[in-house]
């Protein structure tokens, strides 16, 4: 038995999702796939009884089935359409909260760009997923009826139709195959490029201030010629395959034609026998629809495959416990960490923050403080080893109670919502965080953070406050630093501050470092940096070597020794 891949799998769920729409769908297709294989054999008979010089009832019936495949073929449209925008909006909910729910090292690992033509293009395509199986289902229904069809009028003519139809199977199986790998290829290269774009743009005035726009260009569409080939290769077997099925099917039909033929000569058959099996002929062997469905096929599964590649990533497992009382003790047992390809970025780390106090970690370039940072909050888990926070594992606490004690802040914040009121108060309970009624600048909650990050004057000379636009909001990098910062202060038990003040002055960092120590309420801080003053402010200095912790102590202590000065700039701040 052949093992589902996790494209098949999702393909499954998708036709699932297209729900009551897709069960119309099907419902609906087979009526008409009924009518259409009834009408021959209607029209045959209404000819018959013409010839015959009798009236009846069968042209009538034949109208009537007529007019079955003008409603099936509306509801069709109509059914197929609203199942797969259904199932392609619950795919996208499915990715995003996977995403979302996924350990940061597994995002990182796709580009920007990528992940959105997966989200938007490949979704999309994913979505028809439903109507393609079930119109390739039923696609197939003409041409076996037709069969079964013209052998109880004649065996002769359901082994010619037979014959020509197997033909046609072998072409369309070397179609599926050949554009699987075209389809595949060419989503691909659309993500590498979509990717590299987005990469780009992000840094705009690099390029433009290093005059590298049409280098940059030509890196962001390198891989054009290729996606190029992959589109020519996709169009250029639909052509073959249509140009085949183009040259069978008449051949086909003329066989049955002229067998029929014979049959009537012969007194095998009558005049409306005839017309019968001319018509199933052709039914039979139109097979544009069965290809123009393999074709959405092979686009819904090669688009599923990418969509199920981010999917297969395990997502972080959310515990159940609550936070017992406590001050924000942070501790980090035998905490490990490893890149992709292997190398520690993390290597036995333990290390344990003590309620209320302020750590600074410091090593050099690639030491793994931004790592340490992370798992210290659990925005990933540590591969090996424990995380802590008032003796509790932080895999074990639920997630709210976990986000109301932790607030992280980064030397490069990514400020979201649609006011700046929004991004400060983004980690604030819904209540606190609701834009303020009538003519309040801000909720009590999101201006004490911002007085407290430096940041309450700068909002305010912004056009509309704190209800401007974060598009409309033309900030520095040290303001926007503040804003990430004021975003984290409401913090129950541990900021954690990932080099979160990098971009300030001298003095504003003092004045945010002061409204920290002043204003935290016990709270305990651990502080990323580079720099020596700030080490120095700190109660505990935790230093960073190729991953392992090398030392745990005050900065005065640790000065002395020249490894240690060589970490920050030359001429750094004396203790």
């Amino acid at each position: 038995m052949r093992t589902l891949t996790g494209s098949d799998r999702l393909l499954r769920r998708v036709v699932r999702d297209g729900g009551g729409w897709t069960v119309l769908l099907g419902t609906v297709a087979l009526a008409g796939a009924a009518a259409e294989l009834a009408l021959p054999a209607t029209l045959g008979l209404a000819v018959d009884a013409a010839v015959g010089g009798h009236g009846s009832w069968w042209p009538a019936a034949a109208c009537g089935l007529v007019a079955v495949l003008v409603v099936t073929d509306v509801l069709g449209d109509l059914a197929g359409g609203y199942g797969a925008a259904r199932a392609t909006a619950l795919l996208r909910r499915r990715l995003l909260r996977h995403l979302f729910a996924s350990d940061v090292r597994t995002v990182r690992r796709y580009p920007v760009g990528d992940l959105v033509g997966r989200l938007v293009g490949q979704a999309a395509d994913a979505g028809q997923a439903g109507t393609a199986v079930v119109l390739g289902v039923v696609a197939l229904l003409p041409p076996v009826g037709s069969v079964v069809a013209l052998t109880l009028i004649e065996p002769l003519l359901g082994v010619t139709l037979l014959g020509g139809l197997a033909l046609l199977a072998v072409l369309m199986r070397a179609f599926v195959t050949d554009a699987s790998a075209a389809v595949g290829g060419y989503q691909r290269v659309l993500g590498a490029i979509a990717g590299r774009l987005l990469e780009a743009l992000g840094g705009a005035r690099t390029i433009a201030a290093a005059a590298t726009v049409d280098r940059e260009r030509d890196r962001v569409l390198a891989a054009l010629p290729e996606l190029r080939g992959y589109g020519l290769l996709g169009w250029r077997l639909l052509a073959r395959a249509s140009a085949r099925t183009a040259a069978v099917g008449p051949a086909l039909q003329v066989a049955v034609v002229a067998v029929g033929g014979y049959a009537l000569t012969a007194g095998w058959l009558t005049p409306g026998q005839l017309v019968a099996a001319v018509q199933y002929a052709a039914l039979g062997a139109g097979l544009g629809a069965v290809l123009a469905t393999l074709n959405r096929l092979v686009r819904s599964r090669a688009a599923a495959g990418r969509i199920a590649e981010p999917l297969a990533h395990p997502v972080r497992r959310d515990g159940t416990e609550p936070l017992p009382p406590g001050r924000g003790e942070l501790r980090l047992r035998a905490v490990g960490v490893h890149a992709e390809d292997g190398r520690a970025v993390l290597d036995g780390v333990d290390l344990t923050v003590p309620a209320g106090a302020t750590v600074a970690v410091v090593g050099r370039s690639g030491a793994g403080k931004s790592t340490l940072a992370a798992v210290a909050g659990r925005l990933h888990d540590p591969d090996s080893g424990e995380v802590l926070l008032d003796g509790v594992p932080l895999r074990r606490l639920r997630p709210a109670a976990l986000r109301r004690a932790v607030g992280h802040a980064f030397d490069r914040p990514a400020l979201v919502g649609e006011t700046v009121h929004d991004a400060i108060g983004l980690a604030l309970p819904d209540g606190s965080a609701r834009p303020p009624a009538g003519g309040a600048p801000a909720t009590p909650a999101v201006l004490v953070a911002a007085r407290a990050a430096q940041v309450a004057d700068v909002v305010a000379r912004l056009p509309d406050g704190f209800r401007t636009r974060l598009v409309d909001a033309p900030l520095s990098g040290g303001e926007a630093q503040r804003l990430g910062l004021a975003r984290a202060f409401p913090a129950e038990r541990l900021l954690i501050l990932d080099d979160a003040t990098s971009s300030l002055d001298t003095a504003t960092e003092h004045r945010i470092a002061r409204a920290v120590a002043d204003g935290a309420q016990g709270r305990t801080r651990l502080v990323v940096t580079h720099r020596a003053t700030t080490a120095a402010a700190a109660d505990l200095v935790a230093w960073l070597d190729g991953g392992r912790l090398r030392a745990v102590a005050p900065h005065r202590r640790l000065w002395a020794d020249p490894d240690y000065r060589a970490v920050f700039a030359p001429g750094g701040a004396a203790p």
